[in-house]
């Protein structure tokens, strides 16, 4: 990657020149105006004060070290004092070469060094089914835990089953009542227990799995509802994830720390650190030590544990009895103040707090004909998942959920995520990939099935739009590793959409299939490069690659 071999040679050049200097972090980034050429770094700026030099003195110094890189084609110093680069064609060729020879491994890194992260998201209570805004974490945790794999990272995919407190038993009473309903009863209906027409297809299985069901004791028969309709739902989530495709390694069920005891045992081990005490009959955690507003309630003075109780035993699970090194929780939006509490708890545990990463999910905006819809599973009033995938695609679906920052609402425009058109940003990129096999189906046609890609003479590329695409291509693995370091997979998004646009512009320009057989093969060889890059890339993002369109 040519900024990682840029940023050893600088390094190397200021420890020559400046051998006393302690260097700090300095950046290399691609100019905005490409007449200060491809990558660019304030090295000689942020060494100002150290060398005790004018930046443009340092720059000068730097650069003649530096002109005898063997990738570097020019180095320019601009005011106030940037190093200009501008990088050799041949380098941008090997990566052709190195795309075609790598195929699905092209863009893979060690950025991860094997490093054990358990990536934790969807999680959504079974009181209902998957809305639209479970499906953006859905899609957005898939494909991080996709991208954090291709970096190298040893991944766990795990949906933590909330199954376990009031909301609960909310749900088995919520289909108990609609059960009395079918069966005549004439029933008022608590505003704050689930509507959805979802609750009444359960309570018609509860009555026709246990016919007795309405003679038995209240909360005997509350019981068995809560059970079966966190079996359902559970079924009918795994069934919409699976359609997604988004797949998870562990279904870990809140209930199961209650049942082992090891909510019980984490609240012992935090009384023998000295950090729980009581008031009012509840026990408290020290949470304002760490870190926290203030102190949080764990046991009610009823003898019920809160929520953040089990999430504490939860995360010591991960850290200390899983040993994963990176947890990373993907939460709606809503969970905001929640995230600096769990933080403390992580501290008080010993574990570094910076090991556990939260990322807010925000709210789907669903616009339809002009118009928003609103979402509210307690009462009934959402658009699923489901349909939404029926009615647009899975493709689509997750492309656009995928378009922006996790943190940033997104309006999703069912009208335009359904057009065949290049305004359909996911169509746009599939296109490109399809194009490009139909470029291949008309070079077998025309004789030209096998290529040796080692033999091809690339530097006969050298029209505007092909250095253009040859430079996008080599960005591929600095995106990559950049949107794993960053946790920001939408990155994968933008740049498959450049890397889309400058192919289209590039194929509408210029003939790919030409009498020049030299420049033929070196313009195979470059789509063969895109179609690999754009593959990779869509994989990431769990979304297909079609050869035809």
């Amino acid at each position: 990657m040519i900024q990682h071999w840029l940023r050893e040679k600088i390094t190397e050049a200021v420890k020559q020149t400046f051998p006393e200097v302690e260097l700090p972090w300095f950046e290399i980034e691609k100019p905005k105006k490409e007449e200060f050429g491809d990558y660019a770094t304030n090295v000689a700026l942020v060494l100002t004060r150290k060398v005790g030099k004018p930046p443009m003195d340092i720059a000068s110094q730097l650069k003649e070290v530096l002109e005898k890189g063997e990738h570097i084609k020019s180095i320019e110093v601009a005011k106030p004092g940037f190093i200009n680069f501008r990088i050799k064609e041949e380098y941008y060729f090997s990566v052709v070469k190195e795309a075609i020879s790598l195929r699905e491994n092209f863009g893979r890194s060690e950025l991860g060094k094997g490093k054990r992260v358990i990536v934790e998201f969807v999680s959504a209570n079974p009181t209902g089914p998957l809305h639209i805004g479970h499906g953006r974490g859905a899609a957005y945790g898939d494909t991080l835990a996709r991208l954090l794999s291709f970096a190298g990272y040893e991944v766990i995919r795990e949906y933590y089953i909330n199954d376990y407190g009031t909301q609960m038993n909310i749900l088995g009473r919520s289909v108990w009542l609609r059960a009395k309903e079918l069966n005549g009863e004439k029933i008022d209906f608590p505003e704050d227990h689930y509507k959805g027409a979802y609750i009444y297809d359960i309570a018609k299985e509860a009555l026709k799995r246990y016919p007795d069901l309405l003679s038995l004791e209240e909360e005997k028969a509350i019981k068995i509802c809560t059970q079966l309709a966190k079996e359902l739902i559970l079924e009918d989530i795994k069934r919409d994830l699976e359609n997604f495709r988004v797949s998870f390694d562990n279904w870990f069920s809140e209930t199961s720390l209650y049942e082992e005891g090891k909510v019980e045992a984490l609240i012992d081990r935090l009384k023998e650190k000295g950090l729980i005490y009581e008031k009012d009959g509840a026990l408290w955690f020290k949470s304002s030590e760490f870190g926290d507003e203030k102190d949080r309630v764990v046991r009610r003075s009823t003898g019920d544990y809160t929520y953040f109780a089990g999430d504490i035993a939860y995360h010591y699970n991960k850290f200390v009895e899983r040993r994963f090194d990176l947890a990373i929780n993907l939460w709606g939006a809503d969970h905001h103040g929640y995230v600096k509490r769990l933080k403390s708890a992580v501290k008080a545990l010993g574990i570094n707090e910076d090991a556990l990463k939260v990322l807010l999910i925000q709210m789907v905006n669903l616009i339809e004909k002009g118009e928003k819809k609103s979402m509210s599973t307690r009462q009934g009033e959402f658009v699923e998942l489901k349909e939404l995938i029926k009615d647009v695609g899975v493709d689509p679906t997750r492309f656009i959920f995928l378009s922006r920052s996790s943190d940033a609402p997104l309006d999703f425009d069912v009208e335009l995520a359904k057009k065949q058109s290049q305004e359909n940003p996911v169509y746009y990129v599939q296109y490109a990939h399809a194009r490009i096999c139909s470029v291949f189906r008309k070079a077998k046609e025309a004789g030209i099935e096998e290529i040796n890609w080692d033999e091809v003479d690339f530097s006969v590329l050298n029209l505007e739009e092909e250095l253009k695409l040859l430079k996008r291509l080599e960005e591929f693995k600095e995106v990559v590793e950049n949107s794993a370091q960053n946790l920001v997979p939408y990155r994968i998004t933008y740049f498959l959409l450049d890397l889309a646009r400058d192919f289209h512009e590039y194929y509408t320009k210029h003939r790919i299939l030409g009498q020049d057989e030299k420049l033929t093969y070196a313009r195979l060889g470059l789509c063969e490069a895109c179609r690999v890059i754009l593959k990779n890339g869509l994989n990431l993002l769990g979304v297909s690659a079609p050869e035809k369109m």
